[in-house]
C-alpha cells in the first residue's frame, strides 16, 4: 500500500469511530449484527406458501363484492329469480305479490 492509501484508510477508520459513538454501537456488534442472521425466523413453511398462493388465486378470479347475493355451497353469483308461491307478501285489487327464491345458476342451491 502506497503512504496515500494508508492515509486514507486511517481516516475512513476514524470516521467509522465517530460514527459508531453518535449512534452508540461499536463497529465489532454492527458486524456481528450483520453476519448473525437467524435462518429459523426466516423459515416459511410450504403449505403456507401454497395456501398464500390458493388465497391470492381466488381474489384475482372472484373479488369479493359487498351487497351482493353469493351461494352457499359453490360460492357463485349467478342467480335466477322465480316467485314463491307459498309466501304472498301484499295483495292489491285482486294481484298477489308473491316473494321470491333465488336459485343459483352454478349448483341448484337456494340462497
Amino acid at each position: 500500500m502506497t503512504e496515500f492509501e494508508k492515509d486514507i484508510l486511517s481516516l475512513l477508520r476514524k470516521i467509522d469511530e465517530k460514527l459508531d459513538k453518535l449512534l452508540g454501537t461499536s463497529s465489532l456488534e454492527a458486524e456481528s449484527a450483520k453476519t448473525a442472521t437467524p435462518q429459523e425466523d426466516e423459515y416459511v413453511k410450504p403449505s403456507a406458501v401454497v395456501e398464500k398462493q390458493d388465497e391470492e388465486e381466488k381474489a384475482l378470479i372472484k373479488p369479493p363484492v359487498e351487497g351482493r347475493r353469493i351461494c352457499p355451497a359453490c360460492g357463485g353469483i349467478t342467480f335466477n329469480a322465480e316467485e314463491d308461491k307459498s309466501q304472498v307478501l301484499f295483495q292489491q285489487g285482486g294481484m298477489k305479490i308473491f316473494a321470491k327464491r333465488y336459485i343459483c345458476k352454478n349448483c341448484g342451491t337456494e340462497a
